[in-house]
Formats: C-alpha cells, sequence, structure tokens
C-alpha cells in the first residue's frame, strides 16, 4: 500500500493531468443525473448523452416521469441497451421521489439506496456531484487503476476498493478523484493496452514499472 506522500504525489499528479475532472453524463436537473447514472449501466456515457436530450424533453418534469408509460420510455432509451428494466426503474424512480422523498433527490446513503436501481456507485456520485459530500465511485476504471497503483489491494468487489479508498483518499479529494480516474482509465490506462511509457503516474505503479512500453 502507499504511503501518504505517494497518495498525496498521486492526487496532484491528477490534478495537473485532468484538472476540470467532472462527471462526463450531461444533466440539467438532479434527477436527470439519477436517471442518466441508471441508463449509463453496462452503456458508454457518450451513447447515454445521445439519448437523454430527446428523453428529458419528452418529460421535461419529474412529475412527467412519474406519470410516464413505462413502454414509451423505453422506446426512447433503446440504444443503452437493457432499456426495459432501466424504463421501469427510472419510472419507479420518478414515482418514489414524487411519493416518498417530496419531489427532491435524496441526500443520504441510506436514502438513495431505497430507490430502484440505485447502487453504492450511483448513490456515490450523486452524493458527490449533487451535494458536495464524499463520494467514492468505484466503476471499473477506479477499480484497475487503484488496484494497479497499490491504493488497494487489487480487489475487483466495488464494495471493499470504497472501503480501501476510504482509508487513503481524504473525503474531500474522493469526488473528483473518482472522476479523474475514469479520464485516465479512457486516455491513458486502459484494461487491456495500458501506454505505460506515457504515464505520468508510472514511478507509483507497480504494473507500469513492470511493463515493457
Amino acid at each position: 500500500m502507499k504511503t501518504k506522500q505517494e497518495v498525496s504525489a498521486i492526487i496532484t499528479a491528477l490534478k495537473a493531468l485532468y484538472p476540470d475532472a467532472q462527471c462526463s453524463l450531461d444533466y440539467g436537473k438532479d434527477y436527470e443525473l439519477l436517471f442518466s447514472v441508471r441508463l449509463a449501466a453496462q452503456c458508454t456515457d457518450a451513447r447515454v448523452n445521445l439519448v437523454t436530450p430527446a428523453l428529458f424533453a419528452r418529460y421535461p418534469t419529474l412529475e412527467a416521469f412519474a406519470e410516464a408509460d413505462v413502454d414509451e420510455v423505453g422506446q426512447y432509451i433503446h440504444s443503452c441497451g437493457f432499456w426495459r428494466a432501466k424504463a421501469r426503474d427510472i419510472v419507479a424512480s420518478a414515482r418514489m421521489l414524487r411519493e416518498a422523498f417530496g419531489g427532491r433527490v435524496p441526500d443520504t446513503m441510506e436514502q438513495l439506496l431505497r430507490l430502484p436501481g440505485v447502487g453504492r456507485k450511483t448513490a456515490n456520485l450523486v452524493l458527490g456531484d449533487i451535494y458536495g459530500q464524499e463520494g467514492y465511485v468505484c466503476d471499473t476504471h477506479c477499480i484497475r487503476i487503484t488496484g494497479r497503483l497499490g491504493l488497494t489491494d487489487g480487489s475487483k468487489d466495488p464494495l471493499k476498493v470504497e472501503r480501501q479508498l476510504r482509508q487513503c483518499i481524504p473525503p474531500e479529494e474522493s469526488n473528483n478523484f473518482c472522476h479523474r480516474m475514469v479520464l485516465h482509465g479512457r486516455a491513458v490506462c486502459t484494461a487491456r493496452s495500458p501506454r505505460c511509457g506515457e504515464c505520468t503516474l508510472r514511478p507509483y505503479c507497480d504494473f507500469g514499472q513492470g511493463a515493457e512500453n
């Protein structure tokens, strides 16, 4: 595992590489982020961003989503994959937000996890991006890269990774740190062919130091 000094150096290097780290999903309202993250499951953010403008135009309010026909919602999100389950979750979540939370996206992990289709990754993203709370979003990029860097023990279990990151990444850095992991995972530290030779984080990475490129 890394020392505090090494962790600090990694955070500093990531900030220099990706100074404007933010969620890559496009949204204007809090609940739109919630729904967009659900659509992004096993789908790219780029595809979701192509789909949501028409979806949000058709259902411009939370009330419209709550009263929506699930099959019609499915037609708008069909290209995101698993559209039946996603449409059901979106409409059910809208109804729960209206009826149980006064039309407001909850600001606690416990309450967010009550919403259909919402897991810890989604909840952490909402807490971080909407409410500025600590949020360790352990997606595949974050899990892969933090394991390679030795910030975690290499576990692939999102909850275990989240717990380990809480031990080394300061809460105030958590949200942007995870966004930067995503950006770095897409640009440099890819799953199949990481470009270790051009990686700024290589000095801190056992995986990169052992690579030939």
